[in-house]
């Protein structure tokens, strides 16, 4: 049988009650789920997830065209904000539910 050690590792606080409280709704700890991650450690050869650096914002033009901090592209160029801005008062939400966001769809489909 395995012996057991205790680590101490040092964690923003804010972080480790969120995480907690997720790791909490699976029926998990934090020491559980720290020992699950080191098994995967072990079993990957390395660490069981991507790590990535996120790229900062950045703008490709002047007109809206953007890479966003997870690297996509965003191309906002071509939008007609003005023309959007007129149909707001047509809009319709918000909603509460998505349930009610589908009725609003259908009522929609049956007015036409």
């Amino acid at each position: 049988m395995p012996k057991n050690t205790t680590v101490n590792v040092r964690v923003d606080s804010e972080i480790k009650e969120q995480a907690g409280e997720i790791l909490e709704s699976l029926g998990m700890s934090l020491s559980q789920a720290f020992n699950l991650m080191l098994y995967q450690i072990k079993s990957v050869r390395g660490l069981p997830f991507e790590v990535k650096q996120r790229l900062p914002i950045e703008l490709n033009d002047g007109h809206g065209s953007y890479i966003c901090e997870f690297g996509y592209v965003h191309d906002y160029s071509n939008f007609d904000f003005d023309a959007i801005e007129n149909e707001t008062a047509e809009m319709i939400g918000p909603f509460d539910t998505f349930e009610e966001y589908k009725r609003s769809l259908y009522e929609e489909e049956d007015d036409e």
